[in-house]
C-alpha cells in the first residue's frame, strides 16, 4: 500500500516542479502575450515584436560570443567572439532601458530557434566550430541588418527607430568583420 503511494507523490512532485520551472520558450511567449495586450491595436505593437526579437537575437549573440571564446581554434574568431559580447552586451542593456521606458516586455532567455543554433555549436570544437560559428554570423548579421533596417524606416516610435538606425552600422561592421574572417578561414 505505502509502495503504490509513495510512487504517485513522487510522479505528482515532478510534474509540478516541471510545470513551476519555465522552459526557454515560456520567457519569449510571456513577453509576446503581455506585449499583445498592452499594445493591441496601437501603434506600439510592432515595435514592441521588434524590440523582443532583438533582444532574444542580442542575447543569441552574447552566448554564442562565450562559446567563440571558448571553442575556437582561430584567435581571429576568439577575437570575433569576444567583440560579440562586448558590443551586444552594451546593445542589450541599451535595449532593455528603452523597453522599460516604454512598458515594452522583453525575454529573459533567448527564443527556441536561437537556444537551438546556441546548442549545435556548443558541441563543436576547433577548425568546425569555427566554420560552423562564422557561417552563422554572416548569414545572422545579414538577417539583423534587414530586421534593424526595416524598424529603423517603419517604426512607429521615435525612440525605438533611431536605436536601430544607430545600430545598423555596428551590424554591418560585424557582417565585414565576420565575412573576413569567414573567407580567411577557406
Amino acid at each position: 500500500m505505502k509502495k503504490p503511494v509513495y510512487s504517485l507523490m513522487i510522479a505528482c512532485s515532478m510534474a509540478m516542479f516541471a510545470a513551476c520551472g519555465p522552459s526557454e520558450n515560456d520567457s519569449n511567449k510571456q513577453a509576446e502575450e503581455q506585449n499583445e495586450q498592452k499594445f493591441d491595436d496601437t501603434k506600439m505593437e510592432n515595435d514592441a515584436d521588434f524590440a523582443t526579437k532583438a533582444a532574444s537575437g542580442g542575447m543569441m549573440e552574447v552566448e554564442l560570443g562565450k562559446l567563440a571564446v571558448a571553442n575556437a581554434g582561430s584567435a581571429d574568431v576568439k577575437a570575433f567572439g569576444q567583440n560579440m559580447i562586448d558590443d551586444h552586451t552594451k546593445a542589450n542593456d541599451e535595449l532593455k532601458a528603452a523597453a522599460q521606458a516604454k512598458n515594452i516586455t522583453l525575454p529573459d532567455v533567448p527564443d527556441a530557434d536561437a537556444q537551438k543554433k546556441i546548442s549545435d555549436l556548443s558541441e563543436k570544437k576547433g577548425a568546425d566550430f569555427d566554420k560552423a560559428y562564422m557561417d552563422l554570423m554572416v548569414s545572422d548579421h545579414k538577417e539583423d541588418i534587414d530586421e534593424f533596417q526595416k524598424e529603423a524606416n517603419d517604426g512607429k516610435d521615435a525612440d525605438l527607430k533611431s536605436w536601430a538606425a544607430g545600430k545598423v552600422p555596428v551590424l554591418q561592421h560585424h557582417l565585414e568583420m565576420a565575412q573576413g574572417i569567414k573567407d580567411k578561414l577557406k
